[in-house]
């Protein structure tokens, strides 16, 4: 088996790294070993496995335009070892990106991007040689060509994205193509929709509802997943940035065809709203559910309600796969980042140099989140968003999450249990760590370099001093070494599909009495009240959710704050074309060098960043336009 494995890693090696055009490489190389790569079934699953290969690269945060881009977190640029990490993704937002060497290049597979077009055109080969095993079963053989499919639409989507209208590549060009063969062109956005909705509607009758034998089988495709992607495939097209935006008005190919529709459609949100509720519709009938955390034995009985909350909220994204009643969708691969996102909370620990912590979150996305109430921090009429900064000390009824005795800001009290669940602070409650006794559980004490979580050197170090929470499980330990309790960033899961229906139900002008109860399922098991009640009673602005104005900026928060830190904030943002307005705004964090209260919480600008109207969009690397003149390029690139 291993001589075989060898084997076919050379034959794609040949295939895929052969040829020396630099256009979009979709001319297969090296035909006759193709034969050998299909001869049987256990060859063509290998060769199927290779389809699938490179999702996994969309597991690693640091190349998620998803996650860099977010405003979500910061990393620093200039730590004495970052060899560890490629900082390519996270300095986009410091201005970094460029036409002729383009970071987080998935067109050309540079700076952190996987080649997506080879992606695509190991997929075209499966399906063009699928039939060539003669003991490949016919409901199996079914079976992998959606899958196939799938991925073909997934990979479509992803470039999608990041380029917007792209080159379909539906099929290999024959191994004669001609130069001017090879030199495609960018397909319209409705087109390229159009396209990738195609490929899903074949692929997902012929799909599993579930995963059977997990043990050899989870991570493969099934229907929720397709039909999961294909809500929000549709949900992106429909959005301000694709959906009659006048910016984009002037792009159009070398032949004067535009790619871009500057006429708004009120119908693609339509087909969003429809795709929504069928995907909804089909993972609840198998079983798919909101978490909830159920207490192992090695929990005490006493854990407190308050702390029950939390960890249902953490362990919604850290639960087990096997176990996550809501997960639809993640990738095979652990996420390996665990040491980046938390504080170290022991004497040992900050003494080690495995825990470095360095991805910071800054302030603003702390303030995202909501007071207790359920509604803007900004906007709570009993909450004192004027002093919030002011020093207050962690007191009995609030030491389930704060340290009691310690000093920490009034910002950090009353607040919603996702933000005690996703964000570490200067004197934050953190269950979990090997210690679970909710009476003496640790707290973060993060104020200057001599404290344990505080700056240690150019290495270890917070710059902002609040760190992701939500993408540590609870059940990691970290000492004088580390145990990680591993698990699997989800790409979608089912509070994604009932926030997405609630905004394309909006933006179809449904009443609020519609929109509301699906957002309300995700605000109920995140321990707040229902939107109206929230906004009714508390908010300065009471009727805020009856307009379509206002319910959209609840449920853009909504969406931010519950799935935050998991990748889809900064796809969010740049469809709804307003990542520009976040990242006009430096982005600051605390002066965690000082180890007293009243000097450390003074905020300090740690990125300024640098987004215009171009940035919405990658710009396609200068070299390629020469390559193939038929290619246009992105708006001011």
């Amino acid at each position: 088996m291993k001589s075989n494995h060898k084997f076919i890693f050379l034959i794609l090696l040949t295939v895929f790294c052969h040829s020396c055009k630099k256009y979009l490489d979709v001319t297969p190389d090296n035909v006759g070993t193709i034969d050998y790569a299909f001869r049987n079934r256990n060859e063509a699953e290998n060769y199927l496995f290779t389809c699938y290969s490179q999702l996994q690269r969309y597991n690693l945060p640091q190349y998620n335009a998803g996650f860099v881009t977010s405003s979500e977190i910061i990393f620093p640029n200039n730590l004495s070892d970052n060899s560890s990490i490629d900082i390519t993704g996270f300095n986009l937002i410091r201005g970094s990106q460029n036409s002729q060497n383009p970071g987080l290049n998935f067109w050309d597979g540079n700076n952190g991007g996987q080649a997506t077009f080879k992606a695509l055109r190991q997929c075209n080969t499966m399906l063009e040689n699928i039939d060539k095993p003669v003991d490949l079963g016919a409901a199996e053989k079914k079976r992998w060509i959606a899958e196939v499919k799938f991925l073909k639409a997934y990979y479509h989507f992803y470039l999608f994205r990041l380029y917007g209208p792209i080159p379909i590549v539906d099929k290999n060009l024959p191994i004669n193509a001609s130069t001017e063969e090879v030199k495609v062109k960018r397909a319209p956005v409705d087109s390229v929709v159009n396209y990738m909705v195609r490929l899903l509607d074949e692929a997902a009758p012929d799909l599993p509802p579930v995963i059977l034998n997990q043990a050899k089988e989870l991570g493969r495709i099934t229907m929720p997943i397709a039909l999961a992607v294909k809500a929000q495939i549709l949900a992106t097209s429909a959005s301000p940035l694709f959906n009659g935006n006048p910016d984009y008005a002037s792009v159009k190919n070398k032949d004067g065809q535009p790619l871009f529709s500057n006429t708004y459609d009120a119908g693609k949100w339509d087909k969003a709203a429809a795709a929504c509720l069928e995907a909804i519709t089909v993972a609840e009938a198998d079983g798919v559910k909101l978490h909830t955390f159920l207490p192992p034995a090695n929990i005490p009985s006493n854990l407190t309600d308050s702390l029950k909350k939390v960890l249902t909220i953490q362990t919604s994204v850290t639960e087990k796969w096997d176990v996550n009643t809501e997960l639809i969708w993640a990738l095979n691969s652990n996420f390996d980042y665990q040491t980046y996102c938390g504080p170290r909370l022991t004497s040992k620990s900050a003494s080690n140099i495995t825990f470095q912590g360095t991805f910071a979150v800054p302030i603003s996305e702390q303030e995202l989140f909501y007071t207790d109430k359920g509604v803007p921090i900004n906007e709570d009429k009993t909450w004192d968003y004027q002093n919030r900064f002011d020093i207050r000390t962690g007191d009995e009824a609030n030491r389930f999450y704060i340290g009691k005795g310690y000093e920490t800001i009034k910002a950090h009290f009353n607040r919603e249990p996702r933000f005690y669940a996703d964000i570490a602070f200067d004197g934050g409650v953190w269950y979990g760590n090997g210690n679970f006794d909710p009476e003496g559980a640790y707290y973060v004490q993060g104020r200057g370099p001599t404290s344990l979580a505080g700056p240690k050197d150019n290495i270890r170090i917070n710059v902002a001093g609040y760190w992701p929470k939500k993408l540590v499980n609870y059940l990691t330990v970290h000492d004088d070494g580390y145990t990680l309790s591993d698990f699997h960033m989800p790409l979608m899961r089912l509070a994604d599909l009932y926030l997405l229906y609630a905004e394309t139900l909006n933006e179809q002008g449904k009443p609020f009495a519609t929109v509301v109860p699906y957002l309300d399922k995700v605000r109920e098991r995140a321990g707040l009240p229902g939107v109206v009640e929230a906004w009714t009673s508390y908010s300065k602005n009471p009727d805020k959710y009856a307009s379509k104005d206002g319910l959209r900026q609840i449920i853009h928060q909504e969406r931010r704050i519950e799935l935050a830190f998991e990748g889809q904030a900064g796809w969010d943002l740049r469809r709804w074309k307003e990542l520009q307005q976040i990242l006009s705004k430096p982005l600051q964090g605390w002066n965690v060098y000082e180890p007293s209260s009243i000097n450390y919480y003074r905020p300090r600008t740690l990125v300024t960043p640098v987004f215009n109207v171009r940035d919405y969009l990658w710009p396609i690397a200068a070299d390629d336009l020469i390559y193939n003149n038929y290619l246009a390029q992105n708006l001011n690139w």
